[in-house]
């Protein structure tokens, strides 16, 4: 009797820094870079923004954002601009995991009084003029610490020394984190996973911004097959952003 050989087959490892900086493909490369334009078309450096500082923030869990947030601050580097991208994500940092940083010392540890100074805080990586600041250790309060007048005058203290300021926050619907900072941001970016993220989901997270008057420059999709998939279609349409920037609205309301 003959035995058939097993058809193994050695499946490549994909680690998350395999989609980060200078490591993208050539489809993404691009497709950060136009994001980074229609940035620089929202919010251009000048009077009204002296240093630009943008959130990014998704629905739910796991559609993107922090990568998209490195991968945004990675290109503004690229583009000449001093460049601190800031961990925002308290409860579930990944910087230093994905960044290879060192996150004893973070923004908990400025945003607590904790006598951590910003040289202590500021790390160079990916990019000579990309700077991070990591979470740090997670606090049993990080609302209110990213509501706090600290994080105003963390953030105020930032723009004396970039040009570009890159907030990564928790989703939107899972906690109020990235709501209560949302005053100190100049403009925020929402994240959408195609073929992940539910109607449901993405009203409730547009609601509630709605709610504080937030600033939203637009959406960017992840694992998206075209430029123009399905969910710029079905997105575009039901809230008005179309498939650019500047958050203008429609004249026709949001569908319910």
């Amino acid at each position: 009797m003959i035995k058939r050989k097993k058809n193994i087959v050695s499946k490549r490892q994909v680690t998350p820094d395999q989609f980060l900086g200078e490591k993208l493909k050539f489809s993404a490369t691009e497709a950060y870079k136009l994001l980074r334009t229609n940035l620089f078309f929202c919010l251009p450096e000048g009077n009204d923004y002296t240093c630009p500082t943008v959130g990014v923030t998704s629905s739910v869990q796991g559609e993107g954002k922090s990568t998209t947030s490195i991968n945004l601050a990675y290109m503004l580097a690229e583009n000449g601009k001093r460049v601190c991208l800031v961990e925002g994500d308290l409860r579930a940092p990944t910087f230093n995991s994905r960044l290879k940083l060192n996150n004893s010392v973070g923004l908990s540890h400025i945003l607590a009084n904790m006598e951590a100074d910003l040289g202590n805080v500021l790390t160079n990586t990916m990019h000579e003029n990309l700077w991070v600041v990591p979470a740090g250790d997670i606090p049993p309060n990080p609302a209110e610490l990213l509501g706090s007048n600290r994080m105003d005058q963390f953030i105020n203290a930032l723009k004396e020394g970039f040009n570009y300021i890159v907030v990564d926050l928790p989703p939107i619907t899972v906690v109020a984190d990235a709501l209560a900072v949302s005053g100190t941001l100049d403009g925020i970016l929402v994240v959408v996973q195609e073929g992940k993220t539910t109607k449901r989901e993405l009203s409730d997270a547009m609601q509630r911004l709605e709610m504080i008057h937030d600033k939203i420059l637009g959406f960017v999709i992840t694992h998206a097959e075209s430029a123009r998939g399905k969910y710029g279609r079905k997105y575009g349409k039901k809230y008005g952003y179309g498939y650019g920037y500047g958050g203008k609205r429609s004249e026709k309301s949001a569908e319910r």
